[in-house]
């Protein structure tokens, strides 16, 4: 039976390093841990794991070998504002991609990522990693247009689809988010896949061994009282849970265009569904199904419902969140990405909601 599981951080912190090595490139796992975690207090400086040392690969001293409008260099824009670079994505692929210095040989390791900055002037970069020339060693993927603008807004989570061929980048944008989708090779085609994927504040993405792909959505929703006894007292500092967990079910794993099924996680507490009331933020932030789903070593049965479907509902752009709600998911609160229990078929991935706490799930 497939079911969600809270459990404490500690574990699940262990299993994302285990699932997070590398096996290419010469990176091996990382078997080792730091001495102790460091005091949450000051700036302390940063700790490797044993036998591992940290080395500067870019800053924002970096120059993009391929500028366009304020994008300049790696980390800032020309005009002094910081770009955020977020999750990395390492790929090693079969042969040189190309780049803007034709006949160049790029190599065949890469670290992409996205940078979170708004003002439509949120990017994708191209770390080079065999390149050993400063003026080569990143290139841009997403040049601005005629406005001086990408279009792009808080690119945050980011992977490599192994059966597209593909980068895959989440913008964490409210319903004005979405997912991008751009080629690995030169010059790159950049597509946005909101009447495939829908709109919405997505975050951590991640296909699994059949080509779907699982995304977590990054919303805070309503913000109540933290004291039940006193809806009106202040700070307003709690959250109504309104983000979801999601399932791409493509019909051609190999092309997304093509459309499929999105779904989300429902789970059942008590023999009823968690899930969203929109005229009661303070009683869902409040309700003791919140409390017993996010209590550690609980375990509830799930399921997936389909929220959009292409072959029904067609590919114009979609609100995901809001599709969600309407079909019944479960809320949760802000999960920022999710990984795969490593051993398990893909059938076990944990997910982790903002703040001190974690979820296991287990796929039917």
């Amino acid at each position: 039976m497939a079911r969600v599981t809270s459990v404490v951080s500690a574990i699940v912190i262990l299993l994302f390093v285990t699932g997070l090595a590398f096996a290419q490139g010469g990176i091996g796992p990382i078997t080792s841990s730091v001495g102790s975690a460091k005091k949450r207090e000051g700036t302390p400086p940063t700790t490797s794991a044993r036998g591992f040392q940290l080395k500067l690969l870019v800053n924002k001293d970096f120059p993009i070998e391929n500028p366009s409008g304020d994008i300049t260099s790696f980390g800032e824009l020309s005009t002094g504002v910081g770009t955020e670079p977020d999750q990395n994505t390492y790929v090693v692929l079969d042969k040189n991609p190309g780049g803007p210095d034709a006949g160049r040989d790029y190599g065949r390791h890469f670290l992409f990522q996205g940078h979170e900055n708004g003002a439509n002037l949120a990017y994708v970069t191209r770390i080079n990693l065999d390149v050993h020339d400063r003026a080569h060693k990143i290139t841009l993927l997403t040049p601005t247009n005629s406005d001086g603008l990408t279009g792009f807004n808080f690119i945050d989570g980011s992977t490599y689809n192994e059966f597209t061929g593909t980068l895959l980048f989440t913008q964490e944008n409210g319903s004005a988010g979405g997912v991008i989708e751009i080629t690995n090779t030169w010059p790159p085609k950049v597509r946005a896949l909101d009447g495939i994927l829908g709109k919405a504040g997505y975050e951590g993405i991640h296909p699994d061994n059949r080509g779907n792909l699982m995304i977590v959505e990054d919303v805070g929703g309503t913000s109540v009282s933290v004291n039940p006894a006193d809806p009106n007292a202040s700070p307003k500092a709690a959250r109504q849970p309104n983000s979801f967990v999601y399932r791409f079910v493509p019909k051609d794993p190999t092309d997304l265009s093509r459309g499929g099924r999105l779904q989300a996680l429902q789970v059942s507490i008590d023999g009823k569904p968690v899930v969203f009331h929109a005229d009661d933020p303070f009683g869902d932030v409040h309700s003791e199904i919140q409390l017993k789903l996010h209590t550690p070593g609980t375990s509830y049965p799930v399921r997936w419902v389909t929220v959009h479907d292409t072959a029904v509902d067609g590919t114009e752009p979609f609100d995901a969140n809001t599709a969600a709600k309407a079909h019944h998911a479960t809320p949760f609160k802000r999960p920022e990405n999710m990984k795969f229990l490593p051993g398990s078929g893909f059938l076990t991935f944990f997910f982790g909601p903002t703040g001190r706490h974690q979820c296991r799930c287990r796929q039917g």
